[in-house]
């Protein structure tokens, strides 16, 4: 991952859920930062030997977020003008967490829907980025 550290308020940090394999410890605590690092607009990446990097990128991110609320709203989920709302209030430099939330729904994930998504996007990489992290431990 390619960022400096984490600059979500601590409120929202919460380490991840207790597995039952030191295996599965790792991929929940990769999938979590991993995640923070998404929500912080910043790329996730890595390259095991002899392969090609692997990743998901703020971009693709930020698409997926879209496709989500669109389906929300295309789906008659969303019952407030939220997403005007929301664009309102960034024109102006100012936030709106009533329409995000809105437009995402509720979550019990520690990250809210947006560490759902993320991760949702991260998980076919988890045990690859373990392989690559051990490959890089070795040197």
């Amino acid at each position: 991952m390619n960022t400096p550290h984490s600059s979500l308020p601590k409120h929202h940090r919460k380490p991840p859920p207790v597995s039952h394999s030191p295996h599965e410890d790792a991929r929940s605590e990769w999938l979590y930062n991993a995640a923070e690092e998404l929500l912080r607009g910043c790329s996730v990446s890595f390259q095991r030997r002899m392969h090609a990097p692997q990743g998901v990128t703020a971009d693709e991110f930020a698409l997926a977020v879209d496709e989500y609320v669109n389906n929300r709203l295309a789906d008659s989920e969303v019952h407030t003008p939220a997403l005007g709302w929301l664009l309102i209030r960034a024109a102006i430099g100012s936030t709106d967490k009533t329409a995000v939330t809105e437009l995402l729904g509720n979550s019990d994930h520690p990250l809210g829907k947006l560490g759902e998504i993320a991760e949702g996007l991260l998980r076919p990489l988890a045990d690859d980025a373990l392989i690559a992290k051990a490959e890089d431990d070795e040197l």
